[in-house]
């Protein structure tokens, strides 16, 4: 993007370099103001996104697709319940979800061909297939890479720490990368590393440090221009302006809230995760990705869904009441996905093993129509019946919820153009 320089402007910076702010600080000025107004006017219905990953592979039988009338070897050992949308049944360990129904969007007809944990991993957050020529950028640094800052806050945050390499920045400058929190917000002494000042330091030794190592960062970008200086000088300006503000230290601070809240939530590792993730999309940062459990349950399918639901039940039900209670739902896109789903039949040790063809994911607010099944699976939930969702769609579909158009072309290494994502669609009728 570039900026036009008017006789005024000249004027300007006259007058600002009398107070230190050199020819090139003015025109960073400028090109952060053009962007700023460039990025508001692209915002979508979603102003941000709640990503709940659960990592290993949940079983759709046993969460989002349950098939009550399938033959026991693949009905599986657990009974389904009703929801408040008719005819809609999920897994008898969602009952709080099942009265939130009405607002979500279940989707049970995702399809993929990736069968590994890595490729389907990678398959789920960046939207491309692996490639072994590049690596692609996560949802969260391109959104992070279209949108820019907000209120001081990182704009992609990873809680509790970045899950996978492939929830990164791929071929995208390291300055998009996520914000890892580095501690359990569940944790009885949970701080955020990196927010608070180091012992001794006061706010005025600090500015003044910071002054000292702007002119060093000065003098080695007049020495050299690369992608990892513009990265260090991109973080050091983040991370003053996060240590320095006290709106974004608050929103890191979980004990803000309320005792009822938290425990409507849940006092443990999923409810603290999404009620954390609430706090910070409600200041103002645009995707949170979050990892909740293990769900690679090849063994006993029965114990690990009644082990690992329950909470998940709970916090993500707290999360959508939240959200909707403070008119922040219609704006914040939540998603819960997994890299893939899991066998049809159950298997030699009372498990299921992995299976990419049909699994399910949940979408809420943020654009996305309420109280639907979109897509279906067949009667043993072994292939898509009906409306198959591809992971390009899909990743299209959420892009466009933010108002970022998925067939622009980024540029990799060696100028190489690439789009966000490669020959995904939008799927209208998923949408309000």
């Amino acid at each position: 993007m570039k900026t036009s320089m008017k006789r005024r402007d000249f004027l300007h910076v006259g007058f600002a370099g009398g107070l230190g702010l050199t020819l090139a600080d003015f025109f960073r000025l400028k090109q952060a103001q053009a962007e700023q107004k460039f990025y508001e006017t692209k915002e979508g219905t979603a102003k941000g996104v709640i990503f709940i990953y659960l990592p290993g592979g949940a079983a759709h039988q046993e969460t989002w697709d349950p098939k009550p009338y399938a033959p026991i070897e693949y009905r599986g050992p657990m009974n389904s319940i009703d929801t408040n949308v008719t005819g809609v049944r999920i897994n008898e360990m969602l009952p709080q979800t099942a009265k939130l129904a009405d607002k979500l969007a279940i989707c049970r007809s995702m399809t993929h061909g990736e069968a590994a944990h890595e490729r389907g991993t990678h398959n789920m957050f960046t939207g491309y297939r692996p490639s072994p020529a590049l690596q692609f950028p996560s949802m969260g640094s391109v959104v992070t890479h279209e949108f820019g800052p907000r209120n001081n806050l990182p704009q992609y945050v990873c809680i509790p720490n970045q899950p996978n390499e492939f929830a990164g920045t791929g071929y995208l400058s390291s300055s998009f990368a996520p914000f890892s929190l580095g501690a359990d917000p569940a944790s009885g002494n949970f701080t955020v590393r990196d927010l608070n000042l180091p012992g001794g330091v006061d706010d005025q030794r600090f500015t003044r440090r910071r002054r000292i190592l702007d002119a060093v960062n000065d003098h080695f970008a007049k020495k050299e221009e690369a992608d990892s200086l513009d990265a260090v000088d991109t973080f050091y300006s983040r991370a003053y302006n996060m240590i320095s503000s006290q709106q974004a230290r608050e929103a890191f601070d979980i004990n803000k809230e309320t005792d009822a809240l938290r425990d409507e939530y849940g006092r443990n590792t999923a409810g603290a995760r999404m009620l954390l993730a609430r706090r910070l999309i409600e200041a103002g940062t645009r995707f949170v990705t979050l990892t909740y459990g293990g769900w690679d349950m090849h063994d006993n399918i029965n114990g690990g869904i009644r082990n690992q639901v329950p909470a998940l039940d709970q916090g993500f039900a707290a999360l959508i009441r939240d959200l909707d209670a403070r008119g922040l739902l219609d704006s914040t896109l939540v998603c819960i996905a997994s890299e893939f789903g899991r066998t049809p039949k159950i298997n030699g040790t009372a498990g299921r093993d992995h299976w990419p063809k049909v699994f399910s994911v949940v979408m809420a607010g943020g654009g996305v129509k309420k109280g639907i099944v979109y897509g279906s699976s067949d009667a043993t939930a072994t292939e898509p019946e009906e409306n198959p969702l591809n992971v390009e769609d899909w990743a299209t579909t959420m892009y466009h919820c933010l108002g970022i158009v998925a067939d622009k072309e980024l540029m990799a290494p060696g100028d190489r153009p690439i789009e966000i994502v490669d020959g995904g669609k939008i799927r209208k009728d998923l949408l309000v």
